[in-house]
């Protein structure tokens, strides 16, 4: 059963293997463009550190982030950090995050917290949502961590989050059926279907989780017409 207790669990260990990979790289290379359009390694990382501590504010009941402009000054200037300062960095964010998931009890996970943009959500849903970015940024580092390399259970897990994420979504224009290779199937984005019904992409889950978090442009998947644009995350 899964248990915010135990995601975070699994948060401290992938943010362990993150940090084990930084090891590799050479100072320079951090300055180097990571996988992610017009951001180095460096804003990544950077990010990561943030990402931490903005979550341990969300639990604190203050905002996530001051402004959506202080969020990308603050990741600007972190990138201007050398490897080891920025290793540090995420290194004691994930520390301060960790305390804080420590730190509540049963009543404290149901809560209800605000994050971005004035969504909300219960703070059980938080490890998760940090595991996801852990996870993703890794492979968004562009060290030797790829989508193949995540686990199994995470990307069954995210599927269903993406899914359930673009379910009716305004900006996608079809309904979509995801089915994985062994069968399971989801139905996501816009809620009325075309005459010949829902367009369905088959792949891999890997391949499914790399198309709908904007990790990869479809490779790996088939569907009898183009895949629909889908909104950036």
């Amino acid at each position: 059963m899964t248990t915010p207790a135990h995601d975070a669990e699994l948060v401290r260990t992938a943010t362990g293997q993150l940090l084990s990979a930084t090891v590799k790289l050479d100072p320079p290379e951090v300055t180097e463009p990571s996988q992610l359009p017009g951001w180095t390694r460096a804003h990544v990382l950077a990010h990561l550190a943030r990402n931490a501590d903005a979550l341990v504010n969300v639990l604190a009941g203050e905002p996530m982030y001051a402004s959506a402009e202080a969020r990308d000054a603050d990741i600007e200037e972190g990138a201007r950090r050398s490897l080891d300062e920025l290793v540090d960095d995420v290194r004691a964010g994930a520390s301060r995050l960790e305390s804080a998931f420590a730190a509540l009890g049963d009543d404290d996970w149901n809560r209800t917290v605000t994050l971005r943009n004035g969504v909300t959500d219960l703070a059980s849903s938080l490890p998760f949502r940090r595991w996801i970015e852990v996870e993703l940024h890794h492979v968004d580092l562009g060290i030797g961590y790829t989508l193949q390399d995540l686990p199994g259970t995470f990307v069954d897990r995210e599927l269903t989050n993406m899914a359930h994420r673009f379910h009716e979504h305004p900006d996608i224009p079809v309904a979509l059926e995801l089915r994985a290779e062994d069968g399971r199937t989801w139905r996501t984005g816009a809620k009325t279907e075309g005459p010949e019904g829902p367009l369905v992409v088959v792949g891999s889950s890997v391949a499914l989780v790399g198309w709908l978090t904007g990790r990869t442009t479809g490779s790996g998947l088939s569907a009898r017409g183009p895949l629909p644009m889908l909104p950036s995350l």
